[in-house]
């Protein structure tokens, strides 16, 4: 325990005179987070300062081995980094696919070649990536995904396409399933390949949505030659790998049913917004739905807590992952059709100024309930892995 009390005193100090004050503000805009890679431009010059010395430190990834770049922490570490940035308000210096979904992965199943090439890479931000999973006719069911990718000799040859790809205009690489043996069975013959999205052949189409937003692509190869020390795992058996991933992206979603840091809580911006009668909101509906809701967040904060403690290192956390991404998807929800209420009228304006994006984020997070898997997939997965119901 003393140990454990002087990291978090050391820690705290680091914080104190390494977060530049501009840092330590909520990330309110789509415009703030960085998310890396050789495309990007840092916003601020405070926004360069907090990732690298971050990122000097390891502590974009805290729990990643060091020989990677990463932080080297114990999970009791890495929770009181997280607890003392919260304090401060402090912001995660860098927003990663590389560090939510595809790095665990990689430690997992990756040669050490690739861990030394990509991870310390992905740690200090300077590879974005994009996840080429669903396809037109393969998302719910990804495991009749089409994208071939044949064997050439000293390289794959890919062709096919996908979609809902996040940020792939964005994006340096991919890491993307494609079938290798087109005979085998639906879940068997795909592989776990890794290419450059500057690669001849390869091109994407932004897709814009209800909300005005471009975060998703149609993504497509024609004849893109990918290296074969770009495989990822053994031939044919990356769908183990895209079930490893997957538990990872479905903890990241269901993250959003948490409040951001340092932003106000939905008491607090109805008590702005519509005033308070002897300190309680006039509205007795609307405080008992807030009531609600706000019980029902702190429930999830503890489950995800008791959750990430059972789990094992570098192990994932397995089913329990869909039962997070189920509720957390529900909960963000929520706290969104509760601030268009709070909100009334004037939430429903759909300015670009980055200050009423109330209507632009209530219709973003429908698309929760689709994206990592459907809710109906998670509660088939919930009902059968967690509950042990017959099929």
């Amino acid at each position: 325990m003393a140990d454990l009390n002087d990291f978090r005193g050391q820690t705290r100090v680091w914080l104190e005179e390494n977060c530049p004050p501009s840092m330590r503000q909520p990330i309110l805009s789509e415009k703030d987070p960085w998310w890396g890679g050789r495309k990007a431009e840092f916003l601020s010059e405070d926004q360069r300062l907090w990732l690298e010395r971050m990122a000097e430190r390891g502590w974009t990834a805290p729990q990643w081995p060091v020989e990677y770049g990463g932080g080297g922490l114990s999970r009791e570490e890495a929770k009181i980094l997280q607890q003392e940035m919260e304090r401060i308000l402090a912001r995660r210096p860098l927003e990663s696919f590389g560090i939510d979904m595809l790095g665990p992965a990689l430690l997992k199943f990756a040669s050490e070649e690739q861990k030394q090439r990509y991870i310390p890479e992905i740690v200090r931000g300077e590879i974005r990536w994009c996840q080429g999973y669903s396809e037109p006719n393969a998302g719910s069911d990804l495991a009749s995904l089409q994208a071939r990718a044949e064997d050439k000799g000293d390289h794959y040859l890919v062709n096919g396409s996908k979609v809902w790809t996040s940020y792939a205009d964005k994006s340096d690489w991919i890491f993307c399933l494609v079938r290798t043996d087109f005979d085998a069975p639906k879940h068997q013959g795909i592989s776990f390949l890794l290419f450059d999205m500057e690669s001849p052949g390869v091109s994407t189409n932004p897709v814009k949505l209800i909300s005005g937003n471009s975060p998703f692509c149609d993504t497509f190869f024609d004849n893109v030659k990918v290296p074969k020390e770009n495989l990822v795992g053994e031939l044919n058996k990356g769908w183990d790998i895209a079930k490893y991933l997957l538990t990872h992206e479905r903890e990241m979603i269901g993250g959003f049913g948490l409040s951001k840091a340092g932003a106000d809580s939905l008491g607090q911006a109805a008590a702005q917004k519509l005033g308070l009668a002897n300190g309680r909101l006039r509205e007795g509906g609307l405080r008992g739905d807030i009531a609600d809701f706000e019980i029902e967040e702190l429930a999830f904060a503890s489950t995800v807590e008791r959750v990430i403690d059972e789990a094992k290192a570098g192990q994932g956390t397995g089913a329990a992952s869909s039962l997070l991404k189920l509720y957390g998807t529900e909960l963000n929800k929520s706290r969104n059709e509760l601030l268009m209420s709070i909100g009334g009228s004037a939430a429903l304006q759909w300015g670009d100024d980055g200050t009423t994006t109330f209507a632009r984020d209530w219709l973003r997070s429908k698309g929760n309930s689709i994206e990592g898997g459907t809710s109906e997939i998670q509660l088939n997965i919930i009902a059968k892995r967690i509950l042990g119901m017959p099929g």
